[in-house]
């Protein structure tokens, strides 16, 4: 039952769902809670995977995938988005370590947020919009909780670097068990969709490797320029590997711009 209390602590953190009333709350949860990180975004993945289905029924595949970006956004907050952007800021307008954190904790957009954030949803907008019905279900339901995971490793293996924020409840060390947890719960669509022959081995393999490339890649930028994380962090990795598994989806099923 606590297992149960902690997944519901992480739904309420990461999204706008309601939650029982029956959970409760105790502040020491939220240290346990992350995780359960990957297993919120199999829910949101699975609401923008719905609505992505049932639009494209009735709608084009680029309306579709707007419908459903908007949706899982919705239903987030706009969190991620939120600390991708003021990443971009910070690393891109700051010079230092302190200026950088800085800029990351201003809650206005610069220039640097908002050209992040324009491409990242052209990219992500885009990729989805060129894959087959049935693969960009497959492609969300795979996204959400990978890029979820990505942005769990940060939690995993580097320090928190603020002494305040929004991610401090959950800054704490999280153990190799509880990884495992989290990489489980990552795991379920990606077996399931296997399973049921409903997406290529090739393309969850891309998308895996999407995912991993996304959390080195900016785990070692954050650890050199900010020597460790913040929860902005976490925010640009979860964005990065989701618009990254998308475009790797996509291209693993030779969608290249020359002809062959």
């Amino acid at each position: 039952m606590q297992q149960v209390r902690l997944f519901f602590i992480a739904l309420q953190f990461f999204t706008r769902l309601p939650i029982p009333a029956w959970v409760g709350f105790e502040a020491s949860w939220l240290q346990h809670a992350s995780r359960y990180f990957p297993l919120v975004g199999v829910v949101v993945g699975a609401i923008a995977a719905a609505v992505y289905f049932a639009a494209a029924l009735v709608l084009p595949a680029p309306v579709a995938a707007v419908l459903s970006t908007a949706a899982s956004i919705y239903i987030t907050g706009a969190f991620h988005e939120d600390g991708f952007a003021d990443t971009c800021d910070g690393l891109g307008g700051g010079l230092t370590r302190e200026r950088a954190l800085e800029i990351m904790k201003d809650s206005r957009v610069g220039a640097y947020g908002a050209i992040g954030i324009v491409c990242m949803l052209a990219a992500k907008l885009s990729a989805l919009a060129m894959l087959p019905p049935h693969t960009a279900v497959a492609a969300l339901l795979l996204a959400h909780p990978l890029s979820r995971l990505a942005a769990t490793a940060l939690i995993w293996k580097l320090e928190y670097v603020r002494g305040e924020g929004k991610a401090k409840p959950l800054a704490h060390q999280m153990t190799n068990a509880e990884f495992a947890i989290a990489a489980l719960g990552a795991g379920l669509p990606a077996a399931l969709l296997l399973a049921t022959g409903w997406s290529a081995p090739l393309a969850i393999l891309a998308a895996i490797a999407s995912a991993l490339a996304a959390a080195l890649w900016l785990g070692r930028l954050f650890v050199r320029r900010l020597g460790g994380y913040t929860g902005d962090c976490l925010g640009a990795v979860q964005q990065l590997a989701e618009a990254l598994i998308y475009v790797a989806i996509l291209a693993a099923l030779g969608h290249g711009a020359w002809p062959n």
